[in-house]
């Protein structure tokens, strides 16, 4: 396996008066993937970018990008980084082309506007180069913030809640955006308040709560491990006892007795092989059902199953 094109060790930021942001976290990213952050609000996803970015200090911990401890040779990995920020921070009264074309030379690329001119057309922004920011529509100015975030040809990019207040359409779109930065090689970081963003593109899923990572793995392999198969099948009569070839199944009656509700097995398959072979089973005691509705477990039910409470603040 290749070396990670970010190791982070023992990342700790602790602010004035006590507040521990970050604890203990320890991250390898690797190159070419597409690596989701989620966690509730205040879980320190975000400082944890601006750690990586150098627009937050750490109080304690390494952080290596392209083998360059950033501590000491930040200059050299930061050039390599791309950020997209959670908040629309930019000068608002200039124009498309300018504020993309500045952020090229913020990091010592030579003006190229042949560059430029194809990162605004891949957003859909060439027709609005010279319009000011200010004039454009919400999902217009976070694509201005991913063009000015691609103007230096980053190999890492952090992409901070990209498509919030985002239509759906546009959503779509910005997906397909960072389906192509992958094909071209660009190793991408993703937080997002949309879960199904991470399971629509995501290689691998961390979680983080309270400033701790809990879990990371790779998506369809946690979703195998946590996901579950739930399905609820009407009887045509309530049943008033459970045969025992039924009841080996992980099922319990419900709603007068008239449901029968199972489950079990994980969300990539394995529950529905057993859900059928539930059904097979009720026909050969000859208990009749009208109708069987089965749902596997989303990366937004596990999500939700591991945090709790903490997940609807997400």
């Amino acid at each position: 396996m290749s070396e990670p094109i970010l190791s982070i060790r023992g990342l700790t930021k602790t602010y004035r008066g006590g507040t521990r942001a970050l604890d203990n976290v320890d991250l390898d990213i690797r190159p070419g993937e597409i690596f989701a952050l989620l966690g509730p609000n205040g879980a320190g996803k975000t400082t944890l970018i601006g750690a990586v970015c150098g627009l937050v200090r750490p109080t304690d911990g390494t952080i290596t990008a392209f083998g360059h401890d950033l501590a000491r040779d930040w200059r050299s990995a930061r050039a390599r980084i791309g950020l997209v920020p959670q908040e629309l921070a930019t000068d608002m009264f200039e124009t498309v082309q300018r504020a993309v074309a500045y952020s090229q030379g913020l990091f010592g690329k030579v003006h190229d506007p042949a560059r430029i001119e194809d990162i605004l057309r891949s957003l859909s922004l060439w027709d609005k180069r010279d319009a000011q920011i200010r004039a454009l529509s919400g999902g217009m100015k976070r694509r201005v913030l991913i063009a000015k975030a691609l103007a230096h040809d980053p190999e890492l990019l952090f992409l901070d809640e990209p498509t919030a207040g985002v239509d759906v359409e546009l959503r779509k779109d910005m997906w397909q955006q960072i389906a192509a930065l992958k094909e071209r090689g660009v190793t991408i970081i993703l937080t997002t308040h949309y879960i199904e963003e991470a399971e629509e593109m995501a290689d691998r899923v961390g979680i983080i709560q309270g400033g701790r990572i809990r879990m990371v793995d790779e998506k369809r392999a946690m979703m195998e491990r946590l996901g579950t198969t739930e399905a609820v099948i009407d009887l045509a009569e309530p049943l008033g006892q459970l045969p025992s070839t039924i009841a080996a199944f992980p099922v319990e009656l419900g709603e007068g007795r008239a449901k029968l509700i199972y489950r079990g097995g994980n969300g990539q398959g394995g529950g529905r092989a057993q859900v059928a072979q539930l059904a097979q089973a009720l026909t050969r005691e000859g208990i009749a059902f009208t109708s069987l509705d089965i749902h596997d477990s989303s990366l937004e039910d596990i999500f939700v199953g591991l945090l709790g409470d903490q997940a609807e603040a997400a």
